[in-house]
């Protein structure tokens, strides 16, 4: 499935769920894994703000890419965020939607003097 990648170096983009791991299966608890490394995979919530416009989005980065000195509702970075059109059946209906995945999530740095 294609990617596309998102460009964020005009939004702002704030933490609004920490990051946990990742199920694959509810039923027996599986941790999601990355196919080509198979390193546990971590998801999360953001509000991304661009253009006069929110949309709340769930994130998925690896284990590895979460750094430390995140706070709910402090802005952040996702670094290599793309987004991946998916589909599928499920009970016999078509769903359809957007998966999000970045490379590593990072406390955002503030150049001094923005909030003047």
């Amino acid at each position: 499935m294609r990617s596309i990648r998102v460009d964020v170096s005009g939004a702002t983009i704030l933490l609004t769920e920490a990051p946990e791991p990742k199920v694959k299966d509810r039923q027996t608890g599986e941790i999601a894994k990355d196919a080509q490394s198979g390193e546990a995979l971590m998801r999360l919530g953001v509000v991304f703000i661009d253009g006069g416009e929110s949309s709340l989005i769930q994130v998925t980065v690896p284990e590895s890419g979460v750094t430390d000195g995140l706070a709910l509702g402090s802005p952040v970075t996702l670094i290599g965020l793309v987004a991946r059109p998916w589909e599928s059946v499920f009970n016999g209906q078509q769903r359809h939607g957007i998966a999000y995945r970045a490379d590593a999530i990072a406390p955002a740095v503030i150049p001094v003097g923005a909030g003047a």
